[in-house]
């Protein structure tokens, strides 16, 4: 049954036909804060949320203050959504003390030879 159901593809799209199941979608991103609660334990986690995005293979990378971050991240593999969209995200974490130094964030995200996608935080503009 699989045979028949690719000569029957085969004789509709063609041998040198490409199927392409989607172009690709610059995902939205959001930089969210680190909570006030946190801040007062001493540690500062930034996420950035990349939303609807395709196809899944988008990286994230963290700036801060317009330089490579060299603090801890972490990033989540795509998640499958409506759409055939990926959503995925990325963690900075830094102390509370060095936050409070930090004059913005930045998460940018790229793909291929895609112009880069990016989002960024000012700390004063946190209400922290």
């Amino acid at each position: 049954r699989r045979f028949d159901a690719f000569v029957s593809l085969w004789w509709t799209f063609g041998g040198g036909t490409r199927l392409s199941v989607g172009s690709d979608v610059r995902p939205t991103l959001t930089v969210l804060p680190p909570s006030r609660e946190e801040l007062q334990q001493g540690t500062a986690t930034l996420v950035c949320l990349a939303d609807k995005g395709f196809p899944s293979d988008w990286s994230l990378a963290w700036k801060v203050d317009g330089s490579s971050s060299s603090w801890e991240e972490s990033r989540s593999p795509g998640v499958l959504g409506g759409g055939a969209l990926y959503s995925w995200s990325s963690t900075l974490r830094l102390p509370a003390n060095q936050w409070a130094k930090v004059g913005s964030v930045t998460c940018e995200a790229t793909q291929g030879s895609q112009t880069a996608l990016s989002e960024t935080l000012r700390r004063d503009q946190c209400s922290q």
